[in-house]
């Protein structure tokens, strides 16, 4: 399975039995399936998933050992056994012209509008999200495949019933970011199975419209997400070798950007750019992804307890030293290193407000290129002139590889270090709200959700349940808004749920609560906040009651 994979010596036998569609489960009629899962598409979809599928399984099996073993009181550190990778001269391959300056990248769903509206956003690249921003839908996914193949026409635009889309002149650089390895897409099952959501996302990416981007340097580029370990890396980078193999295109032409999203990964960052030299073109902070595996990956450890979210900043402890560590290692290694998500968009009718949410994406901007990243994530057009400006007055070239610097060394204590603060009924009754209201946006096929401010995604579900559990699971003090103190417990939880669940359905009306699914995103988020054993993903218990 890791023995790169090289072009074969005559075509690759087509199966009889091809990957076989078989959802949604509504019955519902799903736009351009004809034109995204052709029969060759499915072969090759199932070609990948026999060849790999059983390879994600045994390692999704290892990540639940290396989570026991956490669990029972070892903490992350980095290999044993890759020792000689840390301490040896090596570099990953230059990357590609359109992957050279990524100062500002903005990140989004894969609905029509909001991607024509992010390729026009002026920023130097944009991610399709299939994974957190986007709600796993099987209309929402095919949908996602044909914008795809009309972007790489050429041929994407929207015409409504007031105004008309188009690509502008100098659109952003495509990244496609594929879904987790931990998912599967029920609805295209492969010898009776439900094949990887991962494969299926970047097989149908790759098949259509590989050759075409390879052929005038627009691709195909992509963001792997939520990987914990180097052997996921390498099961990657053997699904690449074996893609351009098959599809005719020269080995290396696939270039990746691996997320750091979870605490075992970002103990393995030399190994994860080793193993994907080939392919690999950076490394990216994806924050808020990290702090719900922070808590995830220490949940039975009460040193680790973290304060309210608001309190858990970039600037300090953990985040801090995971941030300058991903730098440190990127530079040493001739990989960009790419700074993380500002989720503030713009306030409508509030301009104190609005000024406010400006400022904290300068600082934070400005925090991220002065401590050596190559470039960073918005998730709104507006926000993508702030960020731009704060690069460019600090990083004048493409980027900051081959910059002399003197961060500190980061240890392996810093990567682990929590940060004070306190635990409020505030903190308590914004996670449970907020938490709701994504959900039942995601239920209803809503990704990217604007919530007080800030455009939320999957990760601000999963922080928010996974923070409820590790207070109730560690019994926190709770500073309530009357100057006392609680201990967090079930009575509390249920006293502050079953307020902010009136409060939601007096302010959309009984008819907009039920229709919007909120009740059941109430249900769910209560099930995975409040179980005896942590949820692995919020997503996956979602994907249940989702009409695919």
């Amino acid at each position: 399975m890791n023995a790169p994979v090289t072009a074969p010596s005559q075509p690759i036998p087509r199966h009889r039995v091809l990957a076989k569609v078989v959802g949604p489960a509504s019955g519902q009629a799903v736009p351009e399936i004809d034109r995204v899962l052709t029969p060759d598409a499915l072969l090759f979809l199932a070609d990948l998933e026999r060849r790999f599928g059983p390879q994600r399984k045994i390692l999704l099996a290892d990540r639940q050992l290396r989570q026991d073993r956490f669990d029972d009181g070892e903490l992350p550190t980095v290999p044993l056994e890759t020792q000689h990778i840390r301490n040896s001269v090596w570099e990953v391959d230059p990357a590609p012209a359109a992957l050279t300056d990524r100062r500002v990248e903005i990140t989004g769903p894969v609905s029509r509008k909001m991607m024509i509206n992010a390729f026009n956003s002026g920023a130097t690249q944009f991610m399709a999200d299939f994974e957190d921003a986007s709600s796993p839908t099987f209309a929402n996914m095919i949908e996602g495949q044909a914008n795809m193949i009309d972007y790489t026409a050429g041929d994407l635009t929207l015409e409504t019933d007031s105004k008309s889309y188009a690509l502008g002149d100098d659109p952003a650089t495509l990244l496609v970011r594929p879904r987790g390895l931990h998912l599967e897409e029920r609805n295209v099952t492969v010898d009776g199975l439900p094949m990887s959501a991962s494969l299926f996302d970047f097989g149908l990416h790759i098949f259509h419209n590989g050759k075409a981007l390879a052929a005038d340097g627009r691709g195909p580029f992509f963001y792997l997400p939520k990987l914990e370990s180097y052997q996921e890396a390498r099961l990657w980078n053997d699904v690449f070798n074996f893609a351009q193999a098959a599809l005719g295109l020269e080995n290396g032409t696939i270039k990746a950007t691996v997320l750091i999203e979870t605490l075992p990964a970002a103990f393995q960052m030399e190994e994860i750019l080793y193993v994907m030299r080939r392919h690999i073109t950076g490394l990216n902070c994806g924050r808020w992804d990290y702090i719900f595996s922070y808590i995830k990956t220490l949940r039975n450890h009460k040193q680790f307890l973290l304060p309210d979210r608001a309190q858990v900043g970039m600037d300090r402890d953990f985040l801090r030293a995971y941030s300058l560590r991903l730098i440190e290692t990127c530079h040493r290694r001739g990989a960009h290193a790419m700074g993380g998500m500002a989720a503030q968009i713009p306030v409508k009718n509030d301009a104190a407000a609005n000024e406010a949410a400006f400022a904290k994406i300068k600082a934070d901007k400005d925090r991220e290129v002065r401590a050596g990243h190559d470039g960073t994530w918005v998730a709104h057009p507006a926000m993508v002139a702030t960020a731009r400006a704060a690069f460019d007055a600090h990083m004048p070239s493409k980027h900051q590889i081959r910059k002399q610097r003197q961060n500190p060394r980061i240890s392996d204590a810093a990567m682990l270090e929590p940060h004070d603060g306190t635990i409020t009924e505030a903190g308590l009754r914004t996670n449970i709200e907020v938490g709701i209201r994504y959900i039942a946006a995601w239920l209803s096929g809503r990704g990217a959700v604007p919530i007080h401010g800030l455009m939320e995604d999957a990760a601000t579900a999963e922080i928010s349940r996974t923070q409820v559990w590790q207070w109730l699971r560690h019994g926190a003090d709770v500073q309530m808004a009357d100057g006392k103190t609680e201990r967090m417990s079930s009575t509390l939880y249920q006293r502050i749920f079953d307020a902010v669940f009136d409060a939601l359905q007096a302010e959309l009306g009984r008819d907009a609560f039920i229709t919007g699914r909120f009740p059941e995103a109430a249900r769910l988020f209560t099930q995975t906040a409040t179980s005896a054993d942590l949820p692995e993903f919020l997503t996956l218990s979602a994907y249940d009651i989702l009409e695919t």
